[in-house]
């Protein structure tokens, strides 16, 4: 009896693998894309250099303008120390993560409720639900598969360290769960799920007096997340606050309308796409009380029925309290959700449905099949789904498209596939697309600079420094615009638009702002160096360009510079444009 429960696990196991690489294993073959991996992972000389010492250090002391998260950071450099500049492992590894959160999930539910197939369910729905895509597929997003594994670690700690109360066992679960902070801070209310599952499964509470013993054990837990939250709220605040025009009447709405959006997306995950804007007007005035009013009513009667089915009550405060971190309240960008956040959080209702309709029909024989066969069907779907979701990631003016066709006044999205498109020579499109963004919202500082890039491109580089200019006046700390502006200073063939000592002004502050040396900001500075004159130091800066472009195998780059610094070496500035 005992051989055929332990093969029935390595067989359920063994089947949630499958699924996993089944939906994700084709991202094996898809590449980097242009949203956030270039500024956080492939361009950042720390992470792209591999493993040492220096930077090592470097992730812990980094404060980027997000949440801090050091480990996140050290598993891309490992990354990049066995695999060099090959997306197709850092997807790899992520699918990894996922496959591995999604078995320790497993094996957590079904060790601390004894219930296999329900388990099983639970941990078949997050391993291929459609929202998973982003977390898994997006390679900056590491963190929530890297986080999710240390979370189901913890979890599996604190189930051993409840068996039998030592210290030893109290310190890895601590070790385990500071693993977990240090790859996403969203896990800080991790302690509070602890305390639910010290209610149900474990009922380790059972009146007044045990919650007060259970939530005094959980007090060094509750400090780590305390300390975890101040370390990461210093990049909050020095993030970007494009969001901080929101009233906070405006935020806490937008909160209540996400909570019932995911519960939406998790029963008809259609139209995702990977930014979800703010109404341009705002939501109307009824939809934030409906939907408090329906969160309420859902925290009711899962309190009134917590005797019968305590279930209910633990997956949906699970699901509550693991979404408060991101749900809006403290907002760092315009979006007004994102299918990542739904990762850890969404178990909550999982396991608020797969208890659920377990018990329903758990002494009816013909409701049993019929749910189990349901089950299958369900799974397969959401495979099928979450594949084809994960499909839309496979590059970056794909993914762009979508979410363009599935959202409205997408501006954020049209200004990122502006970017691309200028990249890719593609100007005229790159034009109307910048153009529509801002036309949505004018105040975009991406869409100022993009438009003066493509306008650029064209020659017309008179309008194109106006844009920069506009996109300076809405964030002075623009940093592409600050390097558009500072190039056109520096070479422009019209002597009258020609201003060396404000390019180098404007491109040391922003080599000195960049926090690590940039191979386009160098060969901005050098040539601005090189219009005042200062060819030694042009020299200088622009073969430090050179070594970081040939580091992150940007050849055509490295070409261009070492023409730049022929020039320097015969006491030339270098000339572009009309």
């Amino acid at each position: 009896m005992h051989n055929k429960k332990t093969w029935r696990i390595a067989g359920v196991c063994a089947a949630l693998v499958a699924l996993v690489w089944f939906v994700f294993g084709q991202t094996i073959k898809f590449p980097f894309i242009n949203f956030d991996d270039p500024e956080y992972v492939y361009e950042v000389p720390e992470i792209n250099s591999g493993i040492s010492w220096h930077n090592v250090a470097w992730a812990f002391v980094h404060r980027p303008a997000t949440n801090w998260f050091p480990l996140k950071n050290i598993s891309l450099m490992l990354d990049f120390q066995l695999f060099g500049f090959n997306p197709g492992m850092f997807h790899l590894t992520n699918v990894i993560l996922h496959a591995a959160t999604t078995v320790l999930l497993f094996l957590a539910l079904r060790a601390s409720t004894g219930r296999t197939w329900p388990s099983a369910f639970v941990a078949a729905i997050f391993a291929i639900h459609p929202l998973r895509a982003e977390s898994v597929v997006w390679i900056e997003e590491r963190k929530d598969v890297l986080s999710g594994v240390f979370f189901m670690l913890t979890l599996a700690a604190y189930l051993h360290y409840t068996r039998k109360p030592s210290l030893a066992r109290y310190v890895t679960m601590s070790i385990l769960f500071a693993a977990g902070l240090l790859s996403k801070p969203m896990l800080v209310t991790t302690p509070f799920i602890l305390l639910l599952l010290d209610y149900w499964p474990l009922e380790r509470i059972v009146g007044l007096r045990t919650f007060q013993t259970r939530l005094f054990e959980k007090f060094p837990l509750f400090a780590l997340s305390v300390a975890d939250a101040i370390l990461s709220a210093g990049g909050i605040a020095r993030a970007h606050g494009a969001a901080d025009q929101l009233s906070f009447p405006a935020r806490v709405g937008n909160a209540f309308i996400s909570y019932v959006i995911y519960i939406w997306q998790m029963i008809w995950p259609a139209n995702l796409g990977a930014f979800y804007p703010f109404p341009q007007n705002g939501s109307p005035v009824w939809q934030p009380i409906v939907a408090a009013a329906l969160l309420l009513a859902i925290t009711i009667l899962a309190f009134a029925l917590r005797k019968s089915g305590p279930y209910l009550l633990v997956g949906w405060l699970w699901y509550l309290s693991m979404l408060a971190p991101v749900i809006g309240l403290i907002q760092i960008n315009l979006q007004s959700h994102a299918d990542r956040y739904t990762y850890l959080p969404q178990i909550g209702l999982y396991i608020f449905i797969g208890w659920g309709i377990a018990d329903l029909v758990a002494d009816r024989q013909y409701p049993r099949k019929i749910v189990s066969i349901a089950a299958i069907v369900v799974i397969l779907g959401l495979a099928m789904t979450a594949r084809a979701q994960a499909a839309y990631w496979r590059d970056s003016e794909t993914l762009w498209n979508h979410t363009i066709a599935v959202t409205k006044d997408n501006y954020f999205v049209h200004a990122s596939l502006a970017d691309l498109l200028i990249r890719r020579g593609r100007v005229p499109e790159a034009i109307e697309h910048s153009k529509e963004a801002l036309r949505i919202r004018p105040n975009d500082a991406d869409a100022q600079n993009n438009l003066g890039l493509a306008l650029l491109q064209t020659g017309d580089w008179k309008r194109a420094v106006a844009n920069f200019e506009k996109a300076l006046e809405i964030d002075p700390r623009h940093m592409n615009a600050e390097v558009n502006l500072a190039w056109i200073l520096a070479t422009s063939l019209d002597a009258s638009m020609r201003d060396g000592a404000r390019a180098v002004q404007v491109a040391e502050d922003v080599a000195r702002r960049a926090g690590h040396p940039n191979a386009i900001v160098l060969r901005t500075l050098a040539a601005a160096y090189a219009e005042t004159g200062r060819f030694s130091e042009a020299t200088a800066t622009a073969q430090q360009a050179i070594e970081i472009a040939r580091e992150t195998g940007n050849q055509g780059l490295a070409a261009d510079l070492e023409r730049n610094i022929a020039a320097y070496r015969m006491n030339q500035p270098i000339r572009s444009g009309p």
